[in-house]
């Protein structure tokens, strides 16, 4: 071989080597950029799911939240600026909704017991057991804020003890303690008594008397001034003014005689319940023009109070003529179920 081939094919080898490295390195980007879109694709996707969980994760929190909002609620009827002060987080016209009721069975005979009552010369009190926790009033009390005129009269315990607060404060806001209880509790021979020697015209079983709910108060200062009966008199009208916020109302008030058909007077008070008087007492209502009246309000469309910072519902349920009556109770609430002694009960439910 001379020495211009030599020379052709040592020119021939650099240029397949330096064509074959440019192939190689061309080989390796490719690779490269491969690797590259394969990484990109694997943190894209990732990236997608993690938004998607993260999305998840945040329609579960607001469903739960929205859940818990609702779950939070209180169910109440808010009809005016003073009810709606008394409740708080509550939306306007909520109501409860049939699912937060359960049907409670009563008795037949239970429509005579309770604080709310009726007793008068149309509806006789039947004696019955368990209605009231009789208590001797000397015996319960200090004699500190009232006095009792004999060691013989009784009082149902709760009535007693509502009446014990009521004097205290009268004796508290006016230093006087010259109130005295002079008539209470009578069984139906006390009150048959009274009334064939002329002095009742109930005979026995038509006296509120018999409820252990109602008495006759006095006056008999230590003096001897101004002794007789009570009336809302000076510093006594205390009593009759805060009366109604521990339970008591005028059992006989003025103007009320063709309902309670009893002569007026202002020294017989009847326990009936804090929400039940107050509300009385604000409408001019007898306790028989209280009980016909609840008779417009069925758990769907309950009666409203506020009184002492509460808020209450009160309805009435009529009582089957025979057997058992369900009687629709909150689930979630306080409440108390009193018969009327006509035909039903009425239920008072404590909102908050």
């Amino acid at each position: 071989m001379n020495n211009g081939d030599k020379r052709r094919n040592r020119k021939r080898d650099r240029s397949s080597k330096r064509y074959k490295v440019r192939y190689d390195r061309l080989v390796a980007a490719v690779l490269v950029l491969v690797v590259l879109i394969v990484v990109l694709a694997s943190c894209a996707h990732a990236c997608s799911d993690k938004d998607k969980n993260k999305n998840s994760a945040n329609k579960k929190q607001a469903t739960s939240t929205n859940n818990t909002q609702q779950s939070s609620i209180v169910d109440n009827l808010i009809t005016s600026n003073e009810t709606s002060s008394l409740i708080t987080g509550t939306p306007d016209g909520q109501k409860p909704s049939e699912s937060q009721y359960v049907n409670e069975k009563f008795k037949a005979e239970d429509i005579y017991r309770g604080d709310l009552v009726l007793v008068n010369s149309e509806h006789e009190y039947i004696f019955p057991e368990d209605d009231t926790e009789l208590v001797s009033v000397y015996e319960n009390i200090t004699g500190e804020y009232f006095h009792v005129s004999d060691l013989v009269q009784k009082l149902h315990r709760p009535v007693l003890d509502q009446l014990t607060a009521l004097m205290k404060s009268f004796y508290e806001a006016e230093s006087n303690s010259d109130i005295y209880v002079i008539g209470t509790y009578r069984t139906k021979g006390d009150q048959d008594d009274a009334y064939w020697n002329g002095n009742s015209q109930f005979k026995g079983g038509y006296s509120d008397y018999h409820t252990g709910r109602s008495f006759d108060i006095g006056i008999f200062p230590t003096d001897g001034s101004l002794t007789g009966y009570y009336s809302p008199r000076g510093v006594y009208g205390f009593v009759d003014e805060h009366a109604a916020e521990y339970g008591f109302i005028v059992r006989f008030p003025e103007g009320k005689e063709a309902f309670t058909g009893e002569q007026a007077r202002t020294y017989t008070y009847r326990y009936v319940g804090v929400p039940h008087a107050v509300y009385m007492k604000q409408n001019n209502l007898c306790l028989e023009e209280y009980i016909d009246a609840l008779k417009g309000h069925n758990n769907e469309n309950p009666l409203e109070v506020a009184a002492d910072k509460k808020l209450y519902q009160i309805y009435y349920v009529p009582a089957n003529k025979t057997g058992d009556t369900e009687v629709p109770l909150p689930s979630n609430k306080t409440y108390s179920v009193s018969g009327n002694n006509v035909d039903g009960f009425i239920v008072t439910v404590t909102m908050n």
